[in-house]
């Protein structure tokens, strides 16, 4: 079972929500916060990114830098551009972008659930990322930002979840605005016993996006139980900050890749290597790029694109990390013929997410900043899921989302100013 709870949300005061919300701090660098937070004293990338507000020589870990976060959010309560709730709720929230639409619920989940599993992962954390949402969640006693999560729909035949959320989001809402493309509409639901029982029969969770935030939360809550003499389990500091969506809702754009050397190669010394794992043939003006099947890969070359087909019978479909479009460039053309062994570490692979589309990519190379790059097919749900139920870690950046969730809709005090003396 899963076991979701309403919250006393910190939220925007809806006519400032636009202005107060952002984009998530993992999906931007402290550069791109520092531009975007240029003249807006109300954006919550002052909370979620405090280290803007400091000298570019700073220390982005000090703990000057995590205090200054807590005291931004405190200061957006403090002018009226949040609110924080007196009541537990739960909301709706919708996203629609390009005609396709998401709905979920927000709400707390329980650490627990993520420490034995229950809340699956797909991805490995990079101890450093960890470490740094930990600290940021320990100095504020607060959830900034949730966690992105989804269920299997047929673990809800009845599809009961899906029912109640258009229940919910059917009359008149709390808050509604566009950014980067995106309508983003909330609803307050009050009476949450119908959706606690519905989520009870779901038997697991998995985190579509915001592992570092789902390990950070759980050990928060493992740090805070530490402290207290009085540990009961039932306490807020033992909740997760969430939003969850129906599987089928959610849509996976290609993560790519591009290299900036050919790894000593000539082209046609490259294009030789390739046809050695592949078929590979020049590709049709009139082909787009990103509409690669699964199993092939688009590849860029200094004005040309071509078509790598990997042979249909040496994908081993039984295996769902080496199946992987991702894994098949990974360990059939990345490490043997280009030399790039761990992509978590080496500096000649970058990667672009896949709303960029393939013209960045072909950009890159014909500018010369890379020599070659790839459009890969783009991971599906079922996939991401077969992977984390069978408690398995796929290749690094497999995966990206879109629409992504919107920072400063919410957040969750888990410890009041009271509670942080006594403890």
């Amino acid at each position: 079972m899963s076991t979701i709870h309403p919250f006393k949300a910190i939220r925007p005061n809806p006519p400032h929500a636009a202005d107060v919300s952002c984009p998530p701090y993992d999906v931007i660098s402290t550069t791109e916060a520092r531009e975007l937070a240029e003249g807006r004293p109300g954006s919550y990338l002052h909370v979620i990114r405090p280290e803007i507000d400091f000298p570019v020589d700073a220390d982005p870990y000090g703990e000057e830098i995590y205090q200054h976060g807590l005291a931004e959010i405190q200061r957006l309560l403090s002018e009226d551009l949040l609110i924080e709730e007196t009541e537990p709720a739960m909301y709706a929230y919708r996203l629609v972008r390009d005609g396709r639409r998401q709905l979920g619920l927000v709400c707390t989940v329980d650490a627990a659930e993520y420490r034995d599993g229950r809340i699956r992962k797909h991805e490995k954390t990079r101890p450093d990322k960890e470490d740094d949402r930990t600290r940021h969640l320990l100095a504020s006693s607060i959830h900034a930002e949730g966690v992105f999560l989804a269920y299997r729909e047929e673990a809800d035949p009845e599809e009961e979840i899906r029912r109640l959320l258009l229940t919910a989001s059917s009359s008149r809402p709390l808050i509604h605005f566009m950014a980067d493309d995106t309508t983003h509409t909330l609803w307050r639901i009050d009476d949450t016993d119908e959706f606690e029982s519905a989520f009870a029969r779901i038997p697991e969770l998995y985190i579509a996006d915001g592992h570092h935030r789902s390990a950070a939360g759980e050990r928060a809550a493992t740090a805070r139980a530490s402290e207290s003499s009085a540990h009961t389990g039932t306490e807020e500091y033992n909740r997760i900050l969430a939003t969850v969506f129906p599987a089928g809702d959610l849509e996976i754009l290609p993560y790519n890749r591009v290299v900036t050397d050919l790894n000593g190669l000539q082209t046609d010394e490259l294009l030789q290597r390739l046809s050695e794992v592949g078929d590979v043939s020049p590709l049709d003006s009139d082909t787009e790029p990103g509409s690669m099947a699964k199993g092939e890969v688009a590849i860029r070359l200094p004005g040309r694109w071509h078509r790598l087909r990997f042979p249909a019978d040496s994908i081993p479909e039984d295996d769902p990390i080496a199946c992987l479009d991702v894994a098949l460039l990974q360990d059939r053309v990345l490490a043997p013929i280009l030399g790039i062994g761990d992509p978590r570490t080496d500096s000649r692979i970058g990667f672009v997410g896949g709303i960029r589309g393939t013209d960045e990519l072909e950009r890159r190379v014909d500018a010369g900043s890379a020599a070659i790059a790839f459009s890969l097919h783009a991971t599906s749900m079922n996939e991401l899921l077969r992977v984390a139920d069978a408690g398995e870690i796929m290749p690094p950046k497999s995966t990206w989302f879109e629409p992504k969730l919107r920072s400063g809709l919410f957040a969750h005090r888990f410890e009041t100013i009271e509670e942080c003396v006594k403890r």
